[in-house]
């Protein structure tokens, strides 16, 4: 992905080292560039090569007793870090924010600091904290789910086996969300990653609706009246989606009311344009109204507001951040994918020699997309071209070309002041929501609309990888399907050892081929495809090998770095039945 051009010191402190801060990687926010070239995220670990600190809550007695001061070597009274620290060479009005008072005596730097860390050279042994293999498992598995589909699920065979997901969060908390559903009024089941930005508000809320959203545009225009009829006699209405969800998948339950009233007009409005008659409904048809009318919803709520103060900030916060989406539906050997944002899906194809294939079924909606960038040009006038995308990002300020909510991208700058100005003090006072982006003249430059891609499923496609873009920074599709592919047979092709042009020695091939023997039992070690696969993206060293030292280093990144070397990794992988697949083929 693209890199930020600003280099600015972290409002967060990150122990007296200037490093580059982001709001998300998305957009950048840094109030002003301090140029000292450090990249975003690194593939190394510079800052700290041979000393990494464990999650603070597994060595809180050293947190307590000032220890970890000392094993960084930096010279700061400080026991809330992550609240406040600062360097003493960055003025306070260079700062996103300035600490709270209440902070101050917690966190101030020594005098004569620099003769403190001279005096301390002796100490220049750092200790090595390394998380144990239980320890990184119990980390790598925290949001793991998985679900296998029942052979029979009432109606006839199903094409999905089923799937495994997880989530390893980067950002604190984290943007990324994950959904899956079996639609009980229609056929098929649908999967999604949501990556957020700006926050966390809107991939919540997308998560949350989308989905409904799709399921009420596949309904019959019977079911869809006889729905409308249980609401109107206050009968139960009939069950629309099974959800298949991890406990820390949450629903908001104070906006439940607002979102379904919000619904209920949608569905509304479909009986009053469809004329009754019976018809295939278009799935591509679907999915695209879908997601734009839960994104004109979003919109409309937040300029609306509430009289609930709490669910007025709500729903600002949502149209405030954004949130893309790549969003599964598959039924029988129809597979479609809808995708706004810079999320993908891959298939994992076997070919008849055993190997495996990656085939894209998303496009990314960025400034690497020569289409949308050509779309975007189109839409705006000429005088814009040059201003449009500046950086690889929309206004010089966004990342994905399309995406739920943003309504900086949307909105007229004069509706925009007029919500700000009538909203509550927690928006009227926030920076990133006042600021108009630059060149900002024929609005709208961003939109939700999917792009939707048709696959017929074939016996030799053996399973589906939705994930956030996190994943795809980190390893190649190939190297995704290969993983996956491996995991789900069991069967490892052995290929030659690459060393990329490396100098190594015959004891340091011995130790790769050592590696390699072991990777072949360690892959037991995880129950789920996902979590194999995060593994892997955040473990591989440059031989494309779990390095349990480098994983543990990863994993052990206190908030405030961890962003820099990696994004959130929210992944969904959905296996195919090939049995049921062939069966489909074989009837026609």
């Amino acid at each position: 992905m693209g890199r930020c051009c600003c280099r600015c010191c972290c409002p967060r402190g990150l122990w007296m080292l200037s490093a580059p801060y982001y709001d998300d990687r998305r957009m950048c926010v840094c109030p002003g560039p301090r140029r000292i070239g450090i990249p975003v995220r690194s593939s190394s670990l510079p800052l700290f090569s041979d000393a990494m600190p464990a999650p603070t809550q597994l060595f809180f007695p050293l947190i307590r007793n000032c220890e970890l001061s000392r094993i960084y070597g930096t010279a700061c009274y400080c026991h809330h870090k992550h609240l406040c620290c600062s360097s003493p060479y960055v003025p306070q009005s260079r700062l996103r924010y300035t600490p709270h008072p209440a902070y101050a005596t917690f966190c101030r730097p020594k005098e004569n600091w620099w003769q403190y860390t001279q005096g301390r050279r002796y100490a220049s042994t750092p200790q090595k904290f390394y998380l144990t293999p239980p320890q990184v498992n119990s980390i790598l598995k925290a949001n793991e789910y998985s679900f296998k589909v029942p052979e029979f699920d009432g109606k006839n065979v199903s094409s999905v086996l089923g799937f495994d997901s997880n989530q390893l969060p980067a950002n604190a908390p984290i943007e990324d969300r994950r959904s899956a559903a079996t639609c009980l009024q229609t056929r098929g089941m649908l999967l999604g990653v949501f990556d957020g930005h700006a926050g966390c508000a809107c991939s919540q809320a997308v998560s949350e609706r989308l989905f409904y959203y799709i399921a009420v545009s596949l309904l019959p225009h019977e079911t869809l009246l006889e729905i409308e009829n249980a609401v109107e006699s206050g009968r139960a209405l009939l069950p629309i989606l099974q959800w298949h969800k991890h406990p820390n998948d949450y629903f908001s339950k104070e906006a439940s009311k607002l979102y379904f009233n919000s619904l209920r007009t949608y569905w509304q409005e479909l009986i009053d344009l469809n004329t009754g008659e019976s018809a295939d409904i278009d799935v591509k048809e679907a999915l695209i109204n879908a997601f734009k009318r839960l994104d004109n919803d979003i919109s409309l709520e937040a300029q609306v507001g509430d009289p609930n103060s709490f669910l007025n900030y709500l729903v600002l916060r949502v149209a405030f951040s954004g949130a893309t989406a790549c969003v599964a539906h598959v039924d029988g050997v129809d597979l479609h994918v809808a995708n706004t944002g810079d999320s993908r899906a891959m298939l994992g194809v076997q070919e008849e020699d055993g190997s495996w294939s990656a085939v894209t079924l998303s496009n990314d909606h960025n400034a690497q997309n020569e289409r949308e960038l050509e779309r975007l040009k189109l839409e705006h006038p000429k005088n814009e071209a040059k201003s449009v995308v500046k950086q690889d990002r929309l206004l010089g300020l966004l990342m994905p070309f399309r995406a739920f909510g943003d309504v900086k991208f949307k909105w007229s700058i004069d509706l925009q002041k007029r919500v700000i100005e009538s909203g509550p003090d927690q928006l009227n006072d926030n920076e990133y929501t006042k600021f108009i982006p630059p060149n900002y003249y024929t609005p709208p430059y961003l939109t939700a609309e999917p792009e939707v891609i048709y696959h017929r499923l074939r016996p030799q496609d053996k399973f589906l990888v939705l994930a956030t873009d996190g994943l795809w920074e980190t390893m190649h599709r190939q190297d995704v399907v290969r993983i996956v592919g491996e995991y789900l047979t069991g069967m490892h092709r052995q290929q030659p050892i690459a060393v990329g042009g490396y100098k190594v020695t015959l004891g340091q091939m011995h130790g790769l081929l050592t590696e390699r023997r072991a990777k072949m039992s360690s892959v037991f070690e995880d129950q789920n495809a996902a979590t194999h696969l995060i593994r892997h993206a955040v473990g591989n060293n440059e031989f494309g090998t779990v390095d349990h030292e480098r994983l543990s280093k990863m994993l052990s990144l206190p908030e405030e770095l961890a962003r820099m070397y990696r994004d959130d990794i929210t992944i969904i992988v959905v296996q195919f039945n090939s049995h049921v697949v062939g069966a489909y083929q074989n009837q026609e």
